[in-house]
């Protein structure tokens, strides 16, 4: 049976292991970015956060060898927190390599109609003359974008990849403010 400060501490334990793994994960993800500065600052949260428990853990774990399963829990936790957080925030750029045989002046002409920059190039493909995209776009815009492509073409072809470095990045410009950013865009 568990006392009630046993359950309270593997909670918080639980707790701040989703917390400092959560961030040691986006830190990881922003470090291969090049993002150092977020990187730094994270990495400072993170380790005051894991000193807490594990100075917590190693003192009590003799007597109470159940958080040591809390830790466990809350670690395993943080890497699947910290990657849903990451993708949900969705920092960085991507590039997107679209091949269309049917729609590529179309299809670059609706993504410049939302603001999107797009470079069209023209090739050969297996079965002939076919259209390239070449977009450089934030990745929170990307599934915006691709829904696009797939309704103008369906049987296109699609490639992403990471921009680690972009020098010049045009983001969209037809995008309507929300929240907090529409009340300080207003004229």
């Amino acid at each position: 049976m568990m006392d009630t400060a046993t359950l309270l501490t593997g909670l918080w334990v639980f707790a701040a292991r989703i917390c400092d793994v959560s961030l040691g994960t986006v830190r990881t993800i922003v470090t291969i970015q090049g993002r150092s500065v977020i990187a730094f600052f994270l990495a400072i949260v993170e380790i005051l956060i894991w000193i807490g428990v594990i100075s917590t853990v190693v003192t009590m774990v003799g007597d109470r060898p159940i958080l040591a399963i809390f830790y466990a829990l809350g670690f395993a936790t943080g890497n699947t927190v910290g990657i849903a957080v990451e993708r949900k925030i969705a920092l960085g750029f991507m590039i997107l390599r679209v091949i269309t045989r049917t729609a590529g002046k179309p299809m670059a002409d609706r993504l410049r109609g939302m603001g999107q920059a797009v470079t069209l190039f023209r090739g050969e493909g297996m079965r002939g003359p076919v259209d390239e995209l070449y977009i450089a776009c934030r990745r929170r815009d990307l599934k915006k974008i691709l829904a696009a492509v797939n309704e103008e073409d369906p049987e296109s072809f699609y490639i992403t990849e990471m921009a680690r470095d972009v020098r010049k990045a045009i983001r969209p410009q037809s995008v309507e403010f929300t929240g907090w950013r529409a009340v300080f865009k207003r004229k």
